[in-house]
This record gives structure tokens, C-alpha cells and sequence, in this order.
């Protein structure tokens, strides 16, 4: 028999003390994050996406297991559990095939077939169904359990509902269903029609039918809005007639006289009972796997978009343009901190270029701002034109971004915003924010719900609690491998610390501003509710750049300082004097030396050997500053300057089943196709790019009327 471990071991294609170490630390209390980075030598170097992976699989299968032994006690207290009963349950690999063994045993409300039980009528059928009798007349037998008393009036009637029981038991049959199941899904077809004559983003829906088994995770969502929209009534067809005679041929297993009457019941089975069930089935499958994939997806492009390179050490102007209420604007200095604040007219109605272009002058002279973040929102070309002419008539001191807003408004509206900014209105928060987000795309959206950040596909239409989760996944693993400044990090960035819950991070400011900055990571221990175990989940996430130990500034862990200090004792350096740059050079020469003499005398892992080297090579390093930087302008161009075969650079923006959104600076993304990804053969998208890559795109068509660029990657030399 296979225990959990033996089969997750199995499924993950990884040792069965892999897994066992892991499931002991998950269950210890360990996060995720931790495990992946400083338990390396207990899990094999298991990756965060693999032990995820692996925690969610396991508490599948655990709650399989609880089920199992809940569905054999049901079953016990019927009295009806036999040892094949068991020998089934306990062969049964998922929730569905466990539910189709219990599916008899099941308490039911009242229907035909427990009607016809209650009539007396469960004996006739049981002699139907054994097909024993092969000589005689049905109706003969049929006439013992005519009573009218229990409103059984006739021959016809004992039969029909001897039939109503047989439907049933044929229905309830556990390998039926599951071969019912299986052709379903191999033969069915689904097939949409118009269920409105309105116009609508569904209309490719009207008419339109595609293998059930070959149909692709974004159609299966996108059918499933447009028939809760009523735009369209979605089935499954089959070729029931062949279908049915299969069942027959496995109800069916020798001549008999009830041999018409069980023909007649697989059909009112299979039609009235089983058919719609598994239509329902099949397309929660369907729905399930698409979910889980447009899960993935968003998931992915959130991991690339939280962690796009942050453009430090530069005093950025935030626009959060408008037209009747003005371009909100924002100053904040390098580190992020608000310098000025204002409002700007030079949109239409109320727009005065000339003084706004003074006032931003003065802004950019006042604060020496070199960058200005413009939201893509509304009034945002229009504002572009103003600030593309500033920048000229400033000779390039000043460049441009356009920032993707998208959550600005709903972080501004928050509660989180409002504790941040009291004395703000919403219009200037978003400005702050835009500013931010250019600054430290982790440290500012992390502050918004994930689904409002505009990297998904169908964000709206899957399970809101299954994404959550992976979602929130998504940004501890970002967040934790980076790292934060435990002198500068909000509450919101820190309760994604691996430890650290919301009212640690609370606490953790609140501590901040008490008695200033933290020295050093013992002093985490003295903030209230962080204890022993909480400390040893954050430490070696958090970073203090001009604390007390060097170390502090790294992603070396606190319980292996003494590991670094044997280390420098062997090169004959004081781990209490050495300087960065010392340390650097040292760590520098970690190439000949002897790995196997070190790890005896440090009293630790290659892994984690390895990683420590890596950490004092680049103390303080940010894994982000690796990445290329957004790409900043000082002129505009328009969707009508776009012309077929102009080659372009862009951004990617969104990444999704069917092709890539690439920003080319018209305000306009342009859509790749998965088709114009590669002269290779793609996959998904996501194997070619990712939310934050900078591409080289040619235009292949451009739609000023529908607001439409198609654009291409393939064949650009």
C-alpha cells in the first residue's frame, strides 16, 4: 500500500526522504520561504515553486485520506461495508472516484427509485437486474407485487417502477459512471449557441463546437462568462445512441426475459440520470483545470512584475493626470519619501500649458527631479504631450515613463492609504504611489489586492479563494527573496516576511518609531508577540544596511554567524573588524578553496556553504538590480505615427494563453500573437517572454478605429 510520502515521492520524481524531511518541517510550522532557503540540506534544494507545489498536493491527499476513512465508518454504520467495499475505497486515487463508491450509500432525498422502494417494488427489480430467469413471462412475476393499497394498480405500473429502482442502481454503479465519464470526455464535443441577437465580445460563441478534450484553458473561460452573461446556452453532444448500447452491452450479461426492461432503464438512466450529472462534472473539470491554468498564469506574470527592476537613487515627479479636476503631482525624494505635492492644470477644460509648464519647472528645479512618472489612466496622452515638450525645453535633463496605474486608485481608497497619508487627498495618494511603484515595484504593489494590478486573464471569473492563495504565495516568495530594509519597510511589506504576521508588522513599526532604527536582528526579539520561532522564520530576510554586523545586511542567517566567524578564523580575519570590502575580496577567492575541509570546520551544508559565499561576495545585493531597467523617454509618439514593418522596442505588460501585451509608448498596447512569439514552435507564451521584458516588436497592422496594433517578434533581422 502507498503511503503519502511514497506517492508524493513518486509524483514529484524525488527521493522518499526528500519528501519526508519536508512534510516533518511543514509540519513543524516552517513557511515555505524558510524551508526553501535555509533548509536546503534537509529537502534536497527543493525550490519554492516545488515545495508549493508539493504542500498543496499533500494536504489534497490528506484530505482524501480523512474522507476515505469518514466514507468507511458511513458505510460500517449502514451495516453494508464488505471487504471489497474497502479493497475499492482504499484503490480510489481522487475526491471523484471515492464519491462514485459512496455515491449508493449516499442518504438521498425522495426520488422515483426510493418512491418504487417504499412501494414494495425493490425485490422485482433485484430479479430483473440478477437476470436469472430466461423462461416465463415478466408480467407474471410482474402481478405478485400489484397492490393497490400502496397505490401499485397494475402490471405496467410494478414494472415501470421496478425500472425507476433499476435506473438508479445503474446510475449509482461506480464503474459505470467512471466509463461514462471517460467517453465523455474523449468523444463529447461543446457546442455553443447564440442565446441573444445583441452584439457582444462573444459573438465568435454564437456558432461554435470543439472537442471537449482538446479545448484550451481561456475558451473554456471565456464560454463560461458568455453563458452567465446569456449570451450564449452551452452542452456537451454526444453520440448518446452508441454510448447507450455500450452500457447495455455491460448491464446486459446474458439472455434473460427482463432483457427489454433493462435495455429501456439504461436509456432513462443514462439520459435522466447520469448524462446531466456528468455534463456538470465534466465541465467543473474543465473549469477547474482552467482556473488552476489562468491561476498560473497571473501568478507568473504578478512573480515578473513584482520583481522588474527598481530604478534607485532618483527623485521622481508621480502625475496622476486628469481632466476636469486637474493632474494630481507628486514629488518624492529618492528613498521614497513625499517632498511636494499639487495639483496642475494642463488638460482640457481648465488647462493653462503655459503656467503648468512653469509650475512643473519650478517643481523639477526645487526637488532636482529627474524622472516623472505619468499614470496611464485617463488624460494621460494628453498630459504626455505637455511633459514630452517640457523635457525638450529642458535639454534631456528631465525623462518620462508611462506607469501602469492599474490599483492606484483602489491602494488611494484604502484604509492602508489613508493611515499612510491622513492629510491627503485620494486624487494625490495615487500620484505618490505612481511615483513609488517606478522607485520599488515590490515595496508599492504589495500594498494593492493582486487582482487589481492588471496581469491576469480572467482574473474575475475563477475560484476567489483558491487565487487568493496562490497569489498571496506568489508575493511571499518574491518578497522573501528580495528582502527588506527593516528600517524602511512598511507594515504591508513586512507582514509578507516569512514569520510575520499583520500584527507583527505592526509592531514592528510601532517598536521602529519608538526607539529608532534597529541596530541589529536581536533586537526583532524585543518587539511584542515576535518570539523564538517567528525570529528564526524572518531573520535572514530582513536587512539592516548600517547595523552593527555586517551580516545583518545579508541573506546569511543568524544561526550561522558562528559558521561565518569559523570561516574567518581560518583566514585569519576578525569577524568583528573586517569591513565590506574585505569581506568581498575574500569571499572573492572562494574558488580555490577546499569546499570538503571547509564545511567540517564551519559545521554546516554545501548548500548553505554556498550560499553564504554568494551573500559575502555582494552584501547587501538586491537580485533585482540584474534585471533591465524600464525604458524612460523624452518624446511622444502616437498610435497614427505607427506604420506595417516599423520595428519598435517595448515592454511587456501581460502575458496570457493566447500572446503577449507589449507597451510601445502610444498608450495602446499592441497584442503578439502566439503565432508571432517565434519562427518556433510556442507552446505558451511564457516559455518566450515575461510581464517586464524588454522586446524588440515589428508592426504588422495597425486600427486606429477599434483602438487594435498587431504586432510580431518573428523575423525581425
Amino acid at each position: 500500500m502507498h503511503t503519502i510520502p511514497s506517492q508524493l515521492a513518486k509524483e514529484f520524481n524525488i527521493k522518499d526522504e526528500q519528501v519526508a524531511n519536508t512534510i516533518g518541517l511543514i509540519d513543524e510550522g516552517n513557511t515555505i520561504p524558510f524551508i526553501a532557503r535555509y533548509r536546503k540540506e534537509v529537502t534536497g534544494g527543493l525550490d519554492d515553486n516545488v515545495l508549493r507545489d508539493l504542500h498543496e498536493r499533500l494536504l489534497y491527499l490528506r484530505g482524501l485520506e480523512n474522507r476515505r476513512q469518514e466514507i468507511v465508518h458511513l458505510i460500517q454504520d449502514q451495516d453494508k461495508l464488505t471487504d471489497e467495499l474497502v479493497e475499492n475505497i482504499r484503490k480510489a486515487q481522487t475526491m471523484t472516484e471515492l464519491e462514485d463508491i459512496y455515491r449508493p450509500y449516499r442518504p438521498k432525498r425522495r426520488t422515483r427509485a426510493t418512491i418504487a422502494k417504499e412501494k414494495g417494488l425493490d425485490p422485482l427489480a433485484q430479479i430483473i437486474w440478477i437476470q436469472n430467469i430466461k423462461h416465463g413471462s415478466l408480467e407474471e412475476i410482474a402481478k405478485e407485487y400489484v397492490n393497490p393499497e400502496k397505490e401499485v394498480n397494475s402490471v405496467e405500473e410494478a414494472l415501470a417502477l421496478a425500472q425507476d429502482i433499476i435506473a438508479e442502481m445503474i446510475s449509482d454503479e461506480a464503474d459505470f459512471r467512471k466509463f461514462i465519464r471517460a467517453y465523455t470526455f474523449q468523444h463529447g464535443v461543446i457546442e455553443t449557441k447564440a442565446s441573444s441577437e445583441e452584439e457582444s465580445v462573444f459573438e465568435m460563441y454564437y456558432d461554435y463546437n470543439e472537442a471537449v478534450n482538446r479545448i484550451v484553458p481561456h475558451r473554456v473561460l471565456a464560454i463560461n462568462r458568455g453563458e452567465s452573461e446569456k449570451f450564449i446556452s452551452v452542452k456537451i453532444r454526444l453520440d448518446d445512441e452508441k454510448l447507450i448500447q455500450q452500457i447495455i452491452s455491460r448491464v446486459i450479461m446474458r439472455p434473460s426475459i427482463g432483457k427489454e426492461l433493462l435495455e429501456r432503464a439504461v436509456e432513462d438512466s443514462y439520459k435522466r440520470l447520469i448524462a446531466p450529472s456528468i455534463e456538470r462534472e465534466i465541465r467543473n473539470q474543465l473549469t477547474e483545470l482552467a482556473e488552476e491554468q489562468a491561476i498560473r498564469v497571473f501568478g507568473e506574470n504578478l512573480r515578473n512584475l513584482l520583481l522588474q527592476a527598481p530604478i534607485k537613487g532618483r527623485v521622481v515627479m508621480g502625475v496622476d493626470p486628469g481632466f476636469r479636476t486637474g493632474n494630481k503631482i507628486a514629488v518624492v525624494d529618492d528613498i521614497g519619501k513625499v517632498l511636494d505635492t499639487g495639483v496642475i492644470y494642463m488638460t482640457l477644460p481648465n488647462h493653462n500649458i503655459d503656467q503648468a509648464k512653469r509650475m512643473l519647472k519650478k517643481l523639477v528645479k526645487d526637488h532636482q527631479v529627474q524622472i516623472i512618472a505619468i499614470g496611464n489612466g485617463t488624460a494621460s496622452r494628453e498630459s504626455e504631450m505637455v511633459i514630452a515638450e517640457l523635457c525638450k525645453e529642458l535639454d534631456g535633463q528631465v525623462q518620462y515613463i508611462i506607469v501602469n496605474e492599474a490599483g492606484a486608485s483602489v491602494y488611494s481608497a484604502s484604509k492602508l492609504a489613508s493611515e499612510e497619508f491622513p492629510d491627503y487627498d485620494v486624487a494625490l495618494r495615487s500620484a505618490v504611489s505612481i511615483a513609488r511603484r517606478l522607485q520599488d515595484p515590490l515595496a508599492e504593489l504589495v500594498k494593492i489586492d493582486p487582482k487589481s494590478i492588471g496581469v491576469g486573464q480572467y482574473q474575475h471569473d475563477v475560484n476567489q479563494k483558491r487565487m487568493a492563495e496562490a497569489l498571496t504565495g506568489v508575493v511571499e516568495d518574491c518578497v522573501n527573496s528580495v528582502g527588506v530594509d527593516l528600517n524602511t519597510a512598511s507594515a504591508s511589506l513586512l507582514q509578507y516576511i516569512s514569520g510575520i504576521s499583520p500584527t507583527i508588522s505592526k509592531n514592528i513599526v510601532t517598536y521602529r518609531e519608538e526607539t529608532g532604527k534597529f541596530k541589529n536582528r536581536k533586537q526583532l526579539m524585543k518587539v511584542g508577540k515576535l518570539g523564538p520561532k517567528a525570529f528564526e522564520q524572518c531573520a535572514g530576510f530582513l536587512r539592516i544596511p548600517d547595523g552593527d554586523n555586517i551580516l545583518d545586511n545579508t541573506a546569511v542567517h543568524p544561526e550561522s554567524y558562528n559558521a561565518v566567524k569559523e570561516l574567518l578564523d581560518w583566514k585569519g580575519e576578525s569577524f568583528k573588524t573586517i569591513g565590506k570590502d574585505r569581506l568581498q575580496a575574500l569571499a572573492a577567492e572562494s574558488d580555490s578553496w577546499n569546499m570538503k575541509d571547509l564545511i567540517g570546520i564551519m559545521g554546516i551544508g554545501l548548500p548553505t556553504l554556498k550560499d553564504i559565499i554568494k551573500e559575502l561576495q555582494k552584501p547587501g545585493r538586491d537580485p533585482r538590480d540584474e534585471l533591465p531597467l524600464p525604458i524612460l523617454r523624452t518624446d511622444i509618439m502616437e498610435m497614427k505615427d505607427l506604420k506595417p514593418e516599423m520595428i519598435l522596442i517595448g515592454t511587456v505588460r501581460n502575458v496570457i494563453d493566447f500572446g503577449v501585451f507589449v507597451d510601445i509608448g502610444v498608450h495602446q498596447d499592441g497584442l503578439v500573437h502566439i503565432s508571432q512569439l517565434s519562427n518556433k514552435y510556442v507552446k505558451h507564451p511564457m516559455d518566450v517572454v515575461q510581464v517586464g521584458d524588454i522586446v524588440t516588436v515589428k508592426v504588422l497592422d495597425v486600427d486606429i478605429n477599434r483602438k487594435k496594433i498587431a504586432l510580431s517578434m518573428k523575423d525581425l533581422n
